[in-house]
């Protein structure tokens, strides 16, 4: 297989410390910003909804926007990190995401905000495309279990995080200071960054392949495309012909990226079955962890009379779950199975789920915490061996891939999530404050226990790696 050569090197294995302490301070704390920002609008879509005259349906495209331009972009941002560096494409994503932070901030209508999160998504996926490149060369080779293990922590606390953080903001302003909050944070993880994250790196001599970037993007982008169309009933003409384009492209794609010793899409990854099962379980899980993120601020405004900051404090139990079982799973993948602890996992997220379609019309916030809890704790218990596998799975040399490959099932599982949401709102005449989104999380919670359950006949890669 041809290799590809490299430009510079790192001398050491990984950054000494406390150099290495303070850049993963500063990719830790870009992952939150550009994480966290996929979800923190949650609480206030009622509110988007009444100020811009908006419907529910219509409103969700402001999460969407952010989702979409991720998708479309991770894969191409990860390759472009190996050739021009993980520090450089790191640095250029918070700067952006600064800027456009502040004009989300400044948004007057819903249109302008929408744009300004499409250009804040372009930031946050060159943030996350390297973000697990760049811990190779943070960390020592013995300690790299360990960083990733963190990393994971970061993106599934961040990840359910959003409504509380937001609670918190706006109980002190507006929900315009959700956007500019990432002003001083992400110019300190740009300093830190600048200061601290590694100068040398491995590069590949190679062209950045422009057409698979494109068709990556039309192909990621007609898919979700698509998927709103049939969740907002659009033409049935229109649609079909997105589907074409959507098949013309999506064939070429995977076509030209089957040809490619180094493809944008790690489709040759895909070939190694408890990567592929571990990308497909992801995908699920992210799918009806959405599905719930998205309707339960309606359910807690429009359903049982809390407020947006109440409705903050009562979601707040899900990442503090996650906070506490997501270390714990990351030692339990030491010694059980992946395959069984992502199926345990998600069964439990079901059953927190289940529990909430069970609270009567007005019930007490106790009942409404367990609950949240129980969801956090099962989802803490499958996401880090879920991501560890992953990236153990591929080839050192394909980290890169596998990395993006990590946020790519995440995004497309978070956006189908968000869809989905937004069909059922349609379908149900527009009344967000029924408990379908949650049956459908509870199915697709099911589905992705039993493809987890499916890697238990795979052996371990961490375990098949042992000397």
């Amino acid at each position: 297989m041809f290799q590809n050569p490299v430009i510079a090197t790192e001398e050491r294995d990984g950054l000494p410390n406390p150099q290495r302490i303070w850049a993963v301070m500063a990719a830790s704390l870009a992952l939150v910003m550009s994480v966290l920002d996929a979800n923190i609008v949650n609480i206030v879509l009622p509110t988007l909804s009444r100020e811009f005259g908006t419907t529910p349906s219509t409103t969700i495209w402001v999460m969407n926007a952010y989702q979409l331009a991720i998708t479309v972009s991770l894969l191409s941002f990860s390759s472009l990190g190996d050739i021009y560096g993980y520090r450089r494409v790191f640095l250029s994503g918070v700067a952006v995401f600064c800027v456009t932070s502040l004009i989300c901030a400044l948004s007057r209508s819903f249109w302008m905000l929408t744009v300004a999160r499409v250009l804040q998504g372009f930031g946050a996926a060159a943030i996350t495309s390297v973000n697990t490149a760049q811990l190779r060369t943070i960390y020592p080779r013995k300690y790299l279990g360990r960083g990733m293990g963190i990393n994971a922590m970061v993106v599934a606390v961040s990840a359910v995080a959003g409504p509380s953080v937001a609670s918190a903001i706006l109980s002190l302003g507006s929900w315009h200071w959700l956007f500019a909050i990432n002003i001083p944070l992400g110019l300190l993880a740009w300093g830190m960054g600048q200061r601290f994250l590694p100068k040398r790196e491995e590069r590949q001599y190679r062209k950045f392949d422009k057409i698979s970037a494109v068709a990556n993007a039309l192909t990621f982008g007609l898919l979700i495309y698509s998927m709103e169309g049939f969740a907002h009933h659009e033409r049935m003409d229109y649609l079909i012909l997105q589907l074409v384009l959507l098949v013309v492209v999506g064939v070429f794609y995977i076509r030209r990226q089957l040809k490619q010793e180094a493809p944008l899409l790690p489709v040759d990854l895909m070939r190694i079955p408890i990567f592929a099962l571990s990308v497909g379980t992801s995908i699920c899980s992210f799918t009806a962890q959405m599905l719930a993120l998205v309707s339960l601020p309606f359910l807690l405004q429009n359903m049982w009379g809390r407020s947006e900051v109440a409705t903050g404090l009562l979601l707040t139990p899900w990442p503090v779950a996650t906070l506490f079982t997501a270390p714990l799973a990351g030692y339990l993948v030491e010694k059980i199975h992946a395959g069984l602890l992502g199926c345990v996992g998600m069964l439990v997220f079901a059953a927190g789920l289940y529990a909430l379609t069970a609270l009567p019309s007005d019930p007490p916030d106790a009942d409404i915490i367990w609950r949240m809890f129980v969801c956090g704790a099962g989802f803490g218990l499958f996401q880090t061996p879920n991501n560890s596998t992953i990236i153990s799975a591929a080839p050192a040399n394909r980290s890169g891939g596998a990395s993006g490959m990590i946020g790519t099932a995440r995004l497309l599982g978070q956006t189908l999530g968000a869809t989905l949401v937004a069909l059922l709102f349609n379908l149900t005449n527009a009344q967000p404050h029924t408990f379908a989104s949650l049956f459908v999380g509870i199915g697709f919670a099911a589905v992705a226990a039993v493809v987890s359950c499916l890697r238990l006949s795979q052996q371990m890669p961490l375990k098949r790696r042992e000397p």
